[in-house]
Order: structure tokens, then sequence, then C-alpha cells
């Protein structure tokens, strides 16, 4: 019988804790290479959570492993997922979606645009899968930022 080995977590959590977002998210670079930079908050295998800038519009990607719940906290952006309309985002918005739900943002409208994030269960950073393969790699998609 082989032995599970355990997963590193990325962010090893106390029972309970509070994040100053708006502290955090000063702390994150004027530009980047990747479309996005992010900040793992949490990191349980029931939900993780974590605290996201965009830089560049994303293409069309889903995740395999995990339901999505997106809060908007700055900035303005095009959004689509599954089969509704492209629609406009902005502060204060919750967008929830399931897993294999396919999402993006074609466009960026207002700078920067930082987002929350929580997905249950926990998804694992290389969980970003592409339609268009061509469009990148979870290493192109996204930057952890320590």
């Amino acid at each position: 019988m082989t032995e599970a080995i355990p997963r590193k977590k990325l962010v090893e959590a106390a029972p309970h804790a509070s994040f100053n977002l708006d502290e955090i998210v000063k702390t994150f670079p004027e530009t980047a290479e990747t479309l996005l930079v992010d900040t793992r908050l949490t990191d349980e295998d029931e939900a993780s959570a974590r605290v996201f800038r965009v830089y560049h519009p994303t293409p069309a990607h889903y995740h395999a492993t995990c339901d999505e719940y997106l809060i908007v906290l700055s900035g303005r952006a095009t959004f689509f997922m599954g089969d509704r309309e492209e629609f406009e985002v902005g502060p204060g918005e919750m967008l929830f979606f399931k897993k294999f739900t396919i999402h993006g943002m074609p466009k960026i409208l207002e700078h920067p645009l930082f987002m929350v994030s929580v997905d249950t269960p926990r998804r694992d950073p290389s969980d970003i899968i592409f339609v268009d393969p061509s469009s990148g790699t979870a290493e192109s998609f996204v930057q952890a930022k320590p």
C-alpha cells in the first residue's frame, strides 16, 4: 500500500484570520508580464481564496476542479461566462460560476482591476485550461506574489 504524501499548502492558515485588502492591493506591481498577479489568502482543501490584479485581457478558459466566486474590488472590465452575453462588471459586483464554465475578460475598461476569488473546493494554481491552447499556460496566465 502506498502512503499518500501530503501536499505543501501555499498558505498556512490559522483557525481564523482577517485580511486588510486595501493594504494588500497597495503591494502589487504597476505592470506585469503575466495576465494577472495574485496573492493567496487561504489554501485549505475545502476552499482557497486569493486577491489578484488583472493587467491584460484574459482569454476564454475554465477550471476543471472547482466552482469560483469573484468579487470586483476596483476597476471595470467586460466579462463573459457560459452562454451569457458579454457584460460590464465593476466594484461591488460578485460573479459565480461552476467548474467547466468557460469565462474570460476581453476588455479592461478601467485600471487598476482588483478582484477577490474564492474557489470551492481548493483550486490548484495549474487548473487553468484555455479553450484555445495557444492562448497560454498557467505559468503565462498568473504570477504568484509572495
